[in-house]
């Protein structure tokens, strides 16, 4: 199974002949292109156009993060799974703004349904009466406005928990981005951003355009439907990691510097996030309709496969839910 690739230093990203290799102060390392899914810039990177071009013939995508974390876009090689079928139905569900607002409906309760469970274990008074309260607002929403405020308020009552569930000597306060004012901001923030990363990247290995989406707004230079299916994941990928680092003190304050502009993770303390990620995404689950052990990254890709049987006809879309 191919597998994401993580640069945290500075250095370059260059070929010799057939063979991609990283180099840096420390020495030359190869890159096994056959085994890679994605590649993350985490540095300073420079990458050569024919590495570039290597990475394009092996349908490799490369996410680039700035300083702060923060996702700052992607190498997006030449999609070979196209379908214009697919496209104009995609297109057709985004102008009909009746079928737009009931797929937007199913992506917003689908995550506060994801929410509630995320939380369920703690037993927090009150919180999952809240947050069942907003789902009873979902269906009434008239537009994709009305919809996103509800979202939104869901939110903002699901991250009032954190506090509550977090027994280390990191507290979230309040959400603050851009930048993050304390820790546990900047490890949302990071971690939403890497989901974004690896959602885009399994939608390039689907006949789906990223481009186009239905709860976020179809805009310029970002890909939506990414926004659209990471509301789904997560509470199960970013969040629930997070709630594991912080109480199992795996993550503490010396993995965080104070910036100008906010609080950002160390070098190490990065390193230390992003091989947990890796390891949430190849966490296993039983699943129900396939009947067999699938990864947390593949039933993102499951996730894409059941939207394009909803605009092509063929089942309607269910939001994934967690169910265990």
């Amino acid at each position: 199974m191919k597998k994401n690739f993580h640069i945290v230093t500075d250095g370059t990203i260059e070929r010799h002949e057939n063979t991609i290799y990283f180099v840096n102060a420390v020495g030359k390392r190869p890159l096994p292109v056959e085994n890679i899914s994605q590649i993350s810039c985490h540095g300073s990177i420079t990458v050569t156009s024919q590495a570039l071009h290597l990475f394009s013939k092996a349908g490799i995508v490369i996410h680039f993060f700035n300083y702060y974390g923060f996702y700052d876009g992607s190498f997006y090689p030449r999609e070979c799974l196209l379908s214009g079928d697919l496209l104009v139905r995609q297109a057709e569900y985004y102008l009909d703004s009746g079928k737009r607002l009931c797929l937007a409906k199913k992506f917003v309760e689908g995550a506060i349904s994801n929410m509630r469970k995320t939380i369920a274990d703690y037993k927090i008074s009150g919180k999952d009466e809240a947050l069942a309260g907003f789902s009873r607002e979902v269906p009434d929403a008239r537009d994709i406005t009305g919809l996103m405020n509800v979202e939104a308020r869901a939110r903002i009552e699901y991250y009032d928990c954190f506090d509550q569930i977090l027994t280390g000597e990191l507290h979230y306060e309040k959400r603050t981005r851009q930048p993050p004012e304390n820790e546990i901001n900047a490890m949302i923030s990071f971690g939403n951003s890497l989901l974004y990363s690896t959602v885009l990247c399994e939608l390039y290995n689907t006949q789906l355009n990223p481009t186009i989406a239905y709860l976020h707004e179809p805009g310029e230079r970002r890909f939506s439907l990414c926004l659209d299916i990471s509301e789904l994941f997560k509470p199960m990928i970013v969040d629930r990691l997070i709630i594991y680092l912080v109480n199992k003190r795996v993550i503490q304050k010396e993995d965080f510097r104070k910036d100008l502009n906010g609080i950002m993770f160390t070098d190490n303390g990065k390193k230390k996030f992003l091989k947990y990620y890796e390891e949430k995404l190849q966490t296993t689950i039983k699943h129900r309709g396939l009947r067999r052990s699938v990864s947390y990254q593949r039933l993102i890709r499951l996730e894409a496969y059941k939207l394009i049987k909803h605009l092509i006809g063929v089942k309607d879309y269910k939001p994934f839910v967690l169910w265990w």
